[in-house]
Order: C-alpha cells, then sequence, then structure tokens
C-alpha cells in the first residue's frame, strides 16, 4: 500500500516516456524531428551547466511578479463586482472584451507604450493575470449566499466583525482558485511576454533554438516550464488545503 500511491503518481510519466519512445520507434515521423528522452535529458544536463539555472529563475521571477500584481489588483476588482449586482452589469462586458484578448496582439502597443525591458515583460503578464484571476473571483463571490450576513447580523455583529469573520473566510477558497488560475494562464503566456527583446528566460530559450532547429534545446525548455508550473501549482494547493481545512469539516 505504501508504494501505490508513487507508482500511481510516476505511472502516466512512465506511459508518455514509453510512448514518446515508441513514437520515435515507429519511423511514422522524421527521427531529425523527434529526439528521444535520454537525448534530450543529456541537453538538460548540458544546459544545468551553463545557463539553465538563470532562464528558470529569470522566468520564474517575471510569473511571480506578474501573477503577484495581477491577483492583488484582481481580488478588490473582483468581490466588488460580485457582491454588487449593478457594478457586474455594467463593467461584465468590458471586463469580458478585454479577456478575450490574447496577451501576444498587445506586444506591439506594450513596446510602444512601456519599451523592452522587464517592465513591458510584466505588463504582459499582469494583463493575462488580472483578467483570469478577476473572472474566477467575481463569480465566485457572486455565488455567496447573503444569508451569511443576516445571520451574523442578527446575532449581533458588527460591519467588521461581519467582514473579517464571514465574508473574508468565503472569499478566500475563491482567492486561492483565481491564483491557481491566473499562475496557470501566465506561465502559458510566458514565451510571448519573452518575445519582447528577451535574454534570459526560458521562453527566450525556445525562441533561441527554434531559429537554429534546437529541437532537444526546445523541449528542454518545454518541460522545465510545465515542471516548474507543476510545482507551484502542488504548493498552492497544499497551502490551500491548509488555509481551506474548514471547508473539508463542513463536508
Amino acid at each position: 500500500m505504501r508504494l501505490a500511491r508513487p507508482l500511481l503518481v510516476l505511472a502516466p510519466w512512465a506511459v508518455i516516456v514509453a510512448l514518446w519512445y515508441g513514437v520515435r520507434a515507429s519511423g511514422w515521423v522524421n527521427p531529425a524531428l523527434v529526439p528521444t528522452p535520454h537525448e534530450v535529458f543529456e541537453r538538460f544536463l548540458a544546459l544545468a551547466g551553463d545557463r539553465l539555472g538563470l532562464d528558470m529563475w529569470m522566468s520564474t521571477r517575471r510569473v511571480f511578479i506578474g501573477v503577484a500584481l495581477g491577483v492583488a489588483a484582481a481580488v478588490p476588482v473582483g468581490f466588488c463586482l460580485g457582491w454588487y449586482r449593478g457594478l457586474r452589469s455594467f463593467a461584465d462586458p468590458v471586463i469580458n472584451f478585454f479577456r478575450a484578448l490574447p496577451p501576444i496582439a498587445l506586444i506591439p502597443l506594450v513596446i510602444v507604450y512601456f519599451g523592452i525591458g522587464e517592465l513591458a515583460k510584466t505588463v504582459i503578464l499582469f494583463y493575462a493575470s488580472f483578467f483570469a484571476a478577476v473572472i474566477v473571483m467575481y463569480e465566485g463571490i457572486a455565488q455567496i449566499s447573503p444569508i451569511y450576513v443576516r445571520v451574523a447580523r442578527t446575532l449581533g455583529a458588527s460591519d467588521l466583525e461581519i467582514f473579517a469573520r464571514v465574508i473574508v473566510p468565503l472569499t478566500l477558497p475563491h482567492i486561492l482558485t483565481s491564483i491557481r488560475v491566473a499562475l496557470g494562464v501566465a506561465w502559458a503566456t510566458l514565451v510571448a511576454s519573452e518575445l519582447i527583446a528577451a535574454q534570459q528566460g526560458l521562453g527566450a530559450l525556445i525562441q533561441h533554438a527554434s531559429s537554429f532547429f534546437q529541437l532537444d534545446t526546445v523541449y528542454v525548455g518545454i518541460i522545465c516550464i510545465g515542471l516548474i508550473a507543476l510545482l507551484m501549482d502542488m504548493l498552492l494547493r497544499a497551502a490551500s488545503q491548509r488555509l481551506v481545512a474548514w471547508q473539508d469539516r463542513l463536508a
């Protein structure tokens, strides 16, 4: 039983690697277009001794800053939109209009207004994170039943007590969910943000490698993005289980 869970976690990865080798050996695809897993791993080791650590750090830092700023802005906006129905009706079309715009389409304007430095990359990631998080926030807040507030008022709670002991706990799960969604969107937007004259970062590594048809390096960059995003999501889920443990007790 102790080995069951680790084996269950590793099984899908083993299947993916097996399929990867199978596609390479099948002859369906030109072998030059599909490096084997061990070739990619060898390239990873070579890059790890060169620039990969800095690339991973730069990309992680950019995503962290973009998501932190985006969620910090999305939480109060999403709360107001979710709590006040009239405001939600007024702003909902605008929010959905901008949410539908792909960040990569804004790169020319971002370069014009913010240059080609770190600020421009942060703006792209902020944009992607904000609109992803604000939708989750206000949809979640809108579903909170007003009965909790009425019961608290009936019991004599002040406005401050209602906010601290009713609204905040009910809002916390939606905040955590919005962070998870924003992280996923930000990592998906990373390569687009690093189109803006980036010299370091996993997106820059992928773009540079693709220019020279170094597919093993492209695979390394893609896998590193996925693994870092997975690790951040796992840490956030672990934190969520602790912070909203009361949900399990109520279930």
